[in-house]
């Protein structure tokens, strides 16, 4: 019998073809990064990306179909390493009552922040003013390895000189505090989801976040779209910072100017257009499984498919 998220069958051509799908688009990037890396070569997108996050790059090359995926071949049967499969009519797939029950809550609550960012209008106009004031009249900027583009004084007079209106309480913790009184508004964890919008940068990056949260449990292509928006999100927002971006092949959005403004903002927009439906599909996973979670409540025996109740662990 077939189970109830169960929507399609790939074969055993179909699924490694996807498989391959997904090499072909990250495993040279990857790869090259990560040999750079062991040379000790900076790269200030991906770097950020792995270690603000804290995800290896080797998971966004490990294979998922995603739930309501079932894999057909004896090949498939590798996938059961893996916590989150199980076997069933002789077909490999993930059981949605596998997901922690302790991990419910993180569930519902990246759905309703979802649901809200999408809900909502887009605000402009901060011109990614949060960079700089990250900065603001600090001996030690953050990326103290990255030249400054202008004098650490004419930075100040620049944040000075233009309203901070930042709305994402993950780039305003790392104001200075000097900076953090000069925010319009008085952003805090608690508050969060009052002021999450889809033209922020920092939010439409977050997407990546979101999507790994829910890693295995949507599919690869997913994780990868979010990831692929999430690099474009962070090489606009370092062109757009005081950093001098150039000798990473950067080159800077001037914000400073009215021309650079106007640029920052385009790209802004651009963002949020390629974001929005990565956003949908993020909300779609989590929404089908927040209602098979709620709706199975006999999960999967060790007799058939070697899962045991020790291996509903967090994956993340």
């Amino acid at each position: 019998m077939t189970p109830p998220w169960i929507t399609t069958y790939l074969s055993p051509a179909e699924w490694k073809q996807k498989a391959a799908h997904l090499e072909e688009r990250l495993g040279p990037m990857l790869r090259d990064y990560v040999q750079k890396r062991s040379w000790h070569i900076k790269n200030p997108v991906l770097d950020f990306l792995f270690e603000y996050y804290n995800y290896r790059p080797a998971t966004l090359l490990k294979w998922s179909p995603g739930l309501g995926v079932a894999l057909q071949g004896e090949e498939a049967e590798s996938f059961l390493e893996q916590k989150e499969f199980v076997k069933r009519d002789g077909a490999v797939m993930l059981d949605p009552s596998l997901f922690p029950q302790h991990r419910h809550a993180t569930l519902r609550w990246i759905r309703d922040l979802l649901q809200i960012t999408l809900d909502r209008a887009p605000v402009w106009g901060c011109f990614g003013m949060h960079e700089w004031a990250m900065v603001y009249r600090i001996d030690r900027p953050r990326h103290a390895h990255i030249p400054l583009r202008l004098p650490p004084d004419e930075i100040a007079a620049f944040v000075e000189s233009r309203p901070l209106l930042c709305t994402h309480f993950d780039a305003f913790r790392f104001f200075t505090p000097e900076a953090k009184p000069m925010n319009r508004l008085p952003l805090t964890r608690m508050n969060q989801e009052d002021y999450e919008q889809p033209g922020c940068l920092h939010a439409n990056m977050d997407l990546y976040k979101w999507a790994h949260k829910l890693f295995p449990w949507l599919d690869s292509e997913l994780l990868t779209d979010a990831f692929l928006v999430a690099c474009e999100t962070r090489t606009v927002d370092m062109q757009a910072s005081p950093y001098d971006m150039r000798e990473h092949g950067l080159e800077p959005i001037c914000v400073e100017t009215v021309e650079g403004r106007q640029l920052y903002q385009e790209k802004q927009q651009a963002i949020m257009q390629r974001a929005t439906p990565v956003r949908q599909r993020l909300l779609h996973a989590s929404n089908q499984l927040l209602s098979f979670i709620e709706t199975s409540s006999t999960p999967a025996t060790s007799a058939s498919t070697s899962y045991t109740s020790s291996n509903a662990v967090e994956n993340s």
